[in-house]
């Protein structure tokens, strides 16, 4: 069943070439194939995306993807530094641009196709 299946996630881009420089020069993503106009990234635990060409890129208002990490300030602060701008949004928990609720530390910051991205810190006894 599909619970025993990799999960991927799909990025879609209106320009595919300037959202690969910003996943592979921001972000630091290694390219593993070019697929039909589009590009596939692979990640831990034996998961990955695919960014791929549509003119539907950026429509959605939530996110598209998110990245479980171990210090949520430490990839904020790397991210920052490389240019990435994290978004602020009016919730409660939330004190710059890190949220802390529901279990979890994250922050959210779009690519340069307008995706809703997130990294995340599980936070224990939350």
């Amino acid at each position: 069943m599909l619970q025993d299946s990799p999960m991927y996630a799909y990025l879609p881009a209106k320009d595919v070439a300037r959202a690969r420089q910003f996943y592979e020069q921001k972000l630091g993503f290694v390219p593993k194939r070019e697929v039909a106009g589009g590009v596939t990234y692979e990640f831990a635990g034996d998961t990955g995306c695919f960014l791929y060409p549509t003119p539907n890129a950026g429509t959605s208002a939530a996110s598209q993807a998110f990245w479980q990490v171990a210090d949520v300030e430490r990839e904020v602060a790397e991210l920052k530094a490389k240019g990435v701008t994290f978004e602020h949004y009016d919730m409660p928990g939330m004190k710059d641009e890190i949220a802390t609720r529901g279990g979890a530390r994250s922050a959210w910051f779009k690519d340069t196709e307008g995706n809703i991205l997130a990294i995340v810190q599980i936070v224990q006894g939350t």
